[in-house]
């Protein structure tokens, strides 16, 4: 089974297609836009660019032919089984307490997390006003990030955040943009979003790695200037490991627009190894695919299910755990696809942060951006808790000193 088929088979679950007298009209995977899928000459022909270009059977197509599935008996008899969507009951009950107080619940977790971080020894010769505090910034950044308010009208939230004790000073509204600006505070940031996924250490033992885009409010010159190009926003990369059980995030690495993917495989699944995960399986597309990735999971005594490109063969050339996931990925395809399917848990985790807290970061330099986007993946982690805390009946607790 190709990536095609795969994609195709996730549209088609997923529902929406439309038959009508002269064809099907299938939604696209991704945004709102469609396409027109028809039979000509005994074949199904889209008019997709991925088809009407390679002349290939793509994931349109797929879709279509997974809904619609013919068999012919021995008298010639047609039976034509429309395949239905797959739909999951939703426990009504626990999805309206958490969503109800979700805002209330979200600051009270935030407190009792930042609590964690261990305050710097000032020194007491020093005079004039006291800086604002390591906790207080953490609070302020991630509850900013959360409402998705501007840097003045978040300030009227830290009013209210010391009204309730949750803050030991309400700071200058522009005192936040500064604190995200402080390369110190990013390993408290990965700390935290550690701290934010233990709780759900013995729900989670599956992980899917995958990356996304995160637009920011620089453009790009060098392209205008040389190529004659409209500006184009500058990325920034963010890379994750995810539970498919929950979607609640395990590690992160925050990297340039040009990050590669593969790289990060590593210190994803090492920082969640060492922050107290049982890793069991790691599902992962082709773009992690390497005999490396593969010594990496086996050691940490899991079993990697990375689907194998058209060009890779079964030499082991010292990974004996790649000669062997290449003979079952080629013996077993539908076991391992099985597996493999899990993967799209952390598109959905992605399309959870998006759709919540936004795609655009709004910090105008590099390193407030990557602390921002650490802030979007904790604020993440905190309404999975959330949710969790009433379907699971979990209670989070911060314990770990950073």
């Amino acid at each position: 089974m190709e990536a095609r088929e795969i994609r195709g088979i996730q549209i088609a679950e997923k529902g929406g297609l439309e038959q009508t007298k002269h064809g099907w009209i299938v939604p696209a995977q991704w945004g709102s836009g469609h396409y027109f899928v028809q039979r000509k000459g005994g074949r199904y022909v889209c008019d997709c660019p991925d088809c009407q270009t390679r002349n290939l059977t793509c994931k349109h197509t797929y879709a279509v032919m997974h809904t619609i599935q013919k068999t012919t008996d021995t008298q010639g008899n047609t039976t034509v089984t429309e395949t239905k969507k797959v739909t999951y009951s939703q426990n009504w009950k626990a999805y309206n307490k958490a969503q109800t107080g979700e805002i209330t619940s979200f600051d009270e977790l935030l407190k009792d997390l930042v609590e964690n971080v261990e305050e710097p020894i000032r020194d007491p010769s020093l005079i004039g006003r006291k800086p604002l505090t390591l906790r207080d910034g953490l609070f302020c950044s991630i509850q900013k990030v959360y409402s998705q308010l501007s840097s003045r009208r978040a300030y009227t939230l830290y009013k209210n955040a010391s009204q309730k004790e949750q803050l030991n000073k309400v700071p200058n509204f522009n005192a936040i943009n500064k604190f995200l600006n402080r390369e110190e505070i990013t390993p408290l940031l990965h700390q935290l979003l550690t701290l934010t996924a233990l709780p759900l250490k013995s729900v989670e033992t599956t992980f899917a790695p995958d990356s996304s885009g995160f637009r920011t409010t620089q453009f790009n010159q060098y392209c205008v200037e040389k190529h004659g190009t409209k500006k184009q926003h500058h990325w920034v990369k963010a890379h994750i490991l995810v539970g498919t059980k929950t979607n609640v995030i395990a590690s992160a690495q925050i990297t340039p627009e040009n990050g590669a993917d593969c790289l990060q495989f590593n210190p994803l699944l090492t920082e969640a190894y060492n922050g107290g995960f049982t890793i069991k399986e790691v599902v992962a597309d082709k773009a992690y695919t390497s005999r490396e990735n593969y010594n990496l999971v086996n050691e940490l005594g899991a079993t990697a299910y990375l689907p194998f490109k058209s060009k890779d063969g079964g030499k082991s050339r010292g990974s004996v755990t790649w000669k062997r996931m290449y003979h079952y990925f080629m013996l077993n395809r539908d076991e391992f696809m099985q597996h493999y399917h899990q993967r799209s848990n952390v598109e959905s985790a992605f399309n959870m942060i998006k759709a919540k807290f936004g795609d655009k970061l709004k910090s105008k330099n590099y390193k407030a951006q990557e602390n921002e986007m650490l802030c979007k993946l904790i604020a993440h982690n905190i309404c999975v808790l959330i949710q969790e805390m009433h379907e699971l009946k979990i209670k989070p607790d911060f314990k770990p000193d950073l």
